[in-house]
């Protein structure tokens, strides 16, 4: 009888350590090469790097791109920079999903917007691609627009013809100055989708 009570106790902790929904891919989208560093369309691999620096965590070359684990509370966290360039990116988090069991649901793709003023937080549950080769390359390779994503704001603030050398282009002074806070911020919206949900942290962050 005793013995048949342990083991029922230990198939529940294999289940529980195991369960799929305590781990989460945080996927900054950006391109690779120092050239693109500091560029505003890579401000998802800013948001992870700044992250990770703050937890003192190490990126390792994985396969399709670069990757830091974060142990929270019980919580696995992926952050994951995939080396596809923009182009491909859904490409790295198919594998990634796949490898670890990740559902949809506890992905975090964290891209520029455009649509957005310099800094603005939106954070969806699902959207279109809005003319993101990123996320239109999520789209095509899951299938699906069902997954949580994290837009930081770049503004607009470029002629006409021009939006190319402005999403690659370097930040300001200005925006410079600025963006310690706003990555500050971004650390504690990935925490929060982790530990909280994605409804309270929308309800949250949405418009800080």
């Amino acid at each position: 009888m005793k013995n048949w009570i342990f083991n029922i106790f230990s198939k529940k902790q294999i289940t529980t350590d195991s369960d799929p929904m305590k781990k989460f891919l945080i996927v900054g989208l950006g391109n690779i090469g120092a050239e693109y560093v500091n560029t505003r369309h890579n401000i998802g691999f800013k948001v992870v790097d700044h992250l990770a620096r703050k937890e003192s965590l190490d990126f390792q070359t994985v396969k399709l791109g670069a990757m830091a684990e974060y142990k929270l509370k019980g919580r696995t966290l992926f952050l994951l920079k995939p080396n596809t360039y923009m182009n491909l990116s859904g490409k790295a988090i198919k594998y990634w999903m796949d490898k670890e069991n990740i559902p949809a649901s506890n992905i975090l793709v964290i891209t520029d917007d455009l649509n957005l003023s310099f800094g603005t937080i939106r954070i969806k549950p699902k959207g279109s691609d809005g003319g993101h080769n990123g996320l239109k390359s999520i789209q095509q390779t899951l299938n699906s627009s069902d997954y949580p994503r994290f837009r930081f704001g770049i503004s607009d603030d470029f002629k006409k013809g021009k939006q190319v050398d402005y999403v690659l282009g370097e930040w300001t002074e200005e925006e410079t100055a600025r963006l310690s806070e706003r990555l500050d911020l971004s650390a504690e919206i990935i925490r929060s989708f982790a530990l909280a949900g994605l409804d309270t942290t929308m309800n949250t962050f949405n418009g800080k």
